[in-house]
This record gives structure tokens, sequence and C-alpha cells, in this order.
């Protein structure tokens, strides 16, 4: 059974088959194989999967995102990162690295971040003087601290997946790994624009003005506060914060900035309303897929065979890196979590490596996979949107997943970048 889900999962993938019809073809394939259940029984599964009240959040979370990114959030934003770190030398990769980390605490998503202000932060850099593949190439690792920094929707997904962490634990341990991903890239576009001499033509302005842009962008800069300040102090439940930070964002954009207009609603409830389907479907395909390696006792076996090696904390983790960056590279970072952590969290869990740190290294090592050639989904829509193409992206992107990978490996090695501000806050088991 647990061969045939294997073998059918392998073979449409590598046909180009969408990963959430992957599980599920691959979940019927065994069931039909195995003969004794009925065929009925996957429905039921992927119901059973998208039966949970936690994950109204999603679209809840998208649409916060879409009403917010509706206005002039993106101008905000940028002029706010411009006045703040433009002036430096390569102040314009800098302002780049500023405003998606930014946005990444109202969307959530690596992608939306790339296709929306990715899209005129690459034109503003090539206009500049920056090279095309190097102006893209910063887009799309800067874009991955998306799903990092909360909130995220990949992070609602794996505490739901996973029972030992909790969804607000999971937002307050990805801030400082976020952060840290953002200081990296800072770094090397630092270092990469000394020695190709990218220079600003900016000069530094004054404290007052910058004052002003800060104020106009705080509305925006506050989403993430209100929710997590919300859930700590008990006001709402994740579910209910996502409902609020909807009511937030329409107030926002349409009384504060006054730039959403009605006109534009139903535009932007069409693209909640797809992408909550795409999101949903993967996660009841998901759940099919799942439900057949726990009958088939897959996760018991890869726990009894990796125990075999006698693995500590930290080699059994490092090993762990090393499978999920091989993975991320063929698996999204969603179907990942879904496959991937119900079989390696309990040998993470039994070696006892805390749940919070594992589950960041997770999550960063298969956000990693979206920029990792030669199938990173977030390489192709850098590739659309900046008509760059697929070889010089990849080779600008090199020393840039090299830093990401360095931040990992401290990740992996000090717990306590992860676990210290879910400690503080009283969220770490």
């Amino acid at each position: 059974m647990s061969a045939t889900l294997m073998l059918v999962f392998l073979v449409t993938l590598i046909l180009g088959v969408p990963i959430a019809f992957t599980m599920l073809v691959g979940g019927l394939a065994a069931v039909w194989v195995q003969g004794s259940l009925p065929p009925l029984v996957a429905v039921q599964q992927m119901f059973a999967g998208i039966d949970s009240f936690p994950l109204m959040a999603i679209p809840f979370f998208i649409l916060a995102a879409e009403l917010m990114t509706g206005g002039a959030l993106t101008e905000v934003l940028l002029r706010f990162a411009s006045q703040l770190i433009g002036h430096v030398r390569g102040g314009l990769g800098h302002t780049n690295v500023l405003t998606l980390t930014f946005f990444s605490g109202i969307s959530g998503s690596a992608l939306a971040d790339v296709a929306g202000p990715g899209a005129m932060l690459i034109k503003m850099m090539r206009q500049a003087g920056y090279s095309p593949g190097y102006a893209a190439a910063l887009t799309a690792a800067t874009a991955i601290v998306g799903p990092i920094i909360p909130p995220s929707i990949i992070m609602i997904v794996y505490a739901l997946t996973e029972p030992s962490v909790t969804i607000m634990g999971l937002f307050l341990a990805g801030i400082v790994p976020g952060l840290m991903i953002t200081g990296s890239l800072l770094v090397v576009n630092h270092i990469i624009s000394t020695r190709r001499g990218y220079r600003s033509d900016a000069g530094r302005p004054p404290l007052a003005t910058i004052a002003v842009s800060f104020f106009k962008a705080l509305p925006a800069l506050l989403l993430p506060v209100i929710i997590l300040g919300g859930i700590h102090f008990g006001m709402f439940t994740p579910t209910e914060a996502s409902a609020a930070a909807v009511f937030y964002a329409l107030l926002v954009g349409r009384f504060l900035y006054g730039t959403l207009r009605f006109a534009m609603l139903p535009t932007i409830l069409l693209r909640t309303a797809l992408l909550t389907a795409s999101i949903l479907m993967v996660i009841a395909c998901s759940e099919v897929f799942g439900w057949v390696l726990t009958v088939g006792q897959v996760p018991q076996t890869v726990a009894a065979w990796i125990g075999g090696f006698g693995l500590g904390p930290v080699e059994l983790l490092l090993l762990i890196n090393v499978f999920l960056l091989l993975a991320g590279i063929f698996i999204e970072p969603l179907p990942g979590v879904m496959i991937l952590v119900p079989v390696l969290a309990p040998l993470a869990l039994a070696a006892g490596i805390d749940p919070l740190q594992f589950a960041i290294v997770v999550l960063v090592n298969l956000t990693l996979g979206m920029i990792t050639p030669p199938v990173g989904a977030l390489l192709f829509v850098t590739s659309i949107v900046s008509g760059v193409k697929m070889g010089p992206l990849s080779r600008e992107l090199l020393p840039m997943l090299g830093a990401q990978i360095l931040v990992l490996l401290l990740l992996s090695l000090v717990p306590a970048f992860s676990t210290w501000l879910p400690q503080a806050f009283g969220y770490l088991r």
C-alpha cells in the first residue's frame, strides 16, 4: 500500500501534475491496490482534513493582506524604507530588502510579495543601474521571509498538523529568524554593491521627513502587532484575530489611506477565494496522503530506521536539514509540512529537540526550497515578473542562498534564536 502511494506520487510529480492531485491520485491508487477499503474513505479523509474551525483563519488573513495591498500601501512602505536606508551604498538594494520585510508582516506569502511590490522594486533597481539578474535574485531571496515573519499561513497549517506547538508560539518563534534572514541579505547586498560600485544618488533625508514617513506607514506596520498582541492578551483567538485583521485592514485602506475603493472589493474577494481554494485543496488532498502513510505505518518505520543510527539531537537535526533541503527542491512548503512533519516531528521530540526550534528549522528549510534550482516555484514567478532568464537569476542567487543556509545552520545549532521570544511570553512548552 505504501509502496504504491510513493510510486504513483513520484511518477505524477515528475510528470508535472499539480502537487495536490499527485497526493490525491497516490492515495486513491493505494486504497485501490489495498482492496479491502472502499474509495469513499479517501473522500471522507479529504472532508475531515478541512473540517476544522482554526482553518477559517486562512481566508481571513489572505483577505486582510489583499485589502492592505489594495490601496497605497506599497508606495507608503517603499517611501519609508527608502528614506530610512536608501542613502547608503547599495541603498536601493537595501530598500528592496527592507520593503519586502515590512510586507512579510502583512501578506504572509512569498509569491504575493514577489508578484506585488517585488515587481515594482525590480524595475526601480534596473533603472538605477543594478544588474537585472541581481535585482531579481535579491527580490526572490528576500521574499522567502514572507512565510517566516507572522502572520503566516503555513505556520497555522503547521500548528494544526503538529499539536506540540501553538499558533501563537510559532508566530513569536518566527520573528527573530525572519529578521536574521533579512540581516544576512542586507550584508550580502552591501558586499556585492561595494564590489560592483552600486551607489545611491539619494541624500540623507532630514529626521523630520523620516518621522513623517514613519507615521504614514505606522498603520500598516501595526497590523502584525495588533494580531499578536490581541492573541497574547486573550482578546481573541487566532481565528478571531484573522477576522479582526480584515476589519482593521478595511478601515485603514478605506478611511485612513483613502485609496481602497469599494469598487475594488469584487476583484479582491475573487483573488482571496481562488487562493484560499488552492490552499484548502492541498490540505484536503494531503490528508488522504497522510492517512495512507499512517495506515502503512511509514512514520513508525522511518523512526525505527533513523533511531537505529543512535544520533544525538544536533546530528539528527543536521541530517533532517539535508533531507529537507533536497525535498524542498521538489515539494512546495505547504504540502511539505503536511507530508513530512508527521513523520519527522516525533523523531525530533524523541531526540529532545525543542518543538518550536524544530518547527522553525523545517519552515525555513522548506521555504528555501522555493528559491533552490532547478524547480523552485519562486524562481519561476520571479523570472516571469522580471523578464530575467532562469540561468542568470540562479547564478546571482548563489551568495544569497549561501547566507540563508548559514542562518539555517545557526538556527539548527542555537535553539535560543527560535525559542527566546516564545519563552519570554510564556509560550515555550
